[in-house]
């Protein structure tokens, strides 16, 4: 296992990691377009009257854009912490906030939401038990939180396990990859498996409804076809999509 060079000196500390413009914000369209179906079936259609759908770390609003005609009529607003990604965010959602969810929380009044996005971002974050607190916060009751989050127990990093290799997804540095598969550093600091998603967002105040697989855009073009057919069992699958309502 050979070890891929950084392409540049990292900035040193989360902050500064997370507004390099080189550093990936935007995920793969078949994730989106699952998650968006998803939520779109749970707001039902905007007949009745458009509802508010917050995407919490937008990243550069791709995702939101990918969701947009699944949820017409709804109003989305994307949000994130990175000037340099909400620029981009801009160019594809109407409306983009910036914000945290630590540091006295996000700009938004209690249960003023719907639903919530938090598309692959749990996985950044230092303290994610303050950050769900936040959504559940800003969540109406019985509003929808749709969180997706890469898979630890993915069908390829059980193999990857068993041969000691580091698995996909995880990091153990912000400057270079170290012991696995691939090239891009994206600040992974905690990793989930199904049942420890299910557990820790039902701890927090959610009724889990229901748990889906996607495939990874990054496996490599001859293993996609099983990428996709694991879908099928979510406790393998790439990603995982979770659905769950505010209790």
């Amino acid at each position: 296992m050979t070890t891929a060079p950084p392409t540049r000196e990292r900035p040193h500390g989360l902050r500064d990691f997370y507004e390099d413009p080189d550093v990936t914000v935007a995920s793969g369209t078949p994730r989106s377009l699952r998650q968006a179906r998803m939520l779109a079936e749970a707001l039902g259609p905007a007949t009745s009257g458009a509802q508010t759908v917050i995407d919490i770390g937008c990243g550069d609003g791709s995702a939101a854009a990918t969701a947009a005609p699944i949820l017409a009529g709804h109003r989305i607003i994307g949000v994130d912490w990175s000037h340099d990604a909400l620029k981009r965010a801009h160019t594809h959602i109407p409306y983009v906030v910036r914000g945290e969810l630590t540091d006295g929380g996000l700009p938004f009044q209690s249960g003023c939401a719907d639903a919530v996005l938090f598309s692959e971002v749990v996985e950044h974050l230092v303290d994610p038990d303050a950050a769900l607190d936040e959504i559940h916060r800003i969540l109406r009751p019985g509003g929808h939180l749709m969180l997706s989050t890469p898979n630890l127990a993915a069908w390829y990093n059980r193999a990857l396990l068993l041969a000691g290799v580091q698995p996909v997804f995880s990091e153990v540095s912000l400057r270079a990859i170290h012991g696995r598969p691939g090239q891009e550093v994206v600040g992974h600091l905690r990793l989930y498996t199904a049942r420890a998603l299910r557990e820790f967002v039902a701890a927090s105040g959610f009724e889990v409804v229901r748990l889906r697989g996607a495939p990874f855009h990054g496996v490599p073009r001859p293993m996609r076809p099983l990428d996709r057919l694991a879908c099928r069992a979510p406790s393998m699958s790439s990603i995982l999509l979770l659905h769950a309502r505010r209790t």
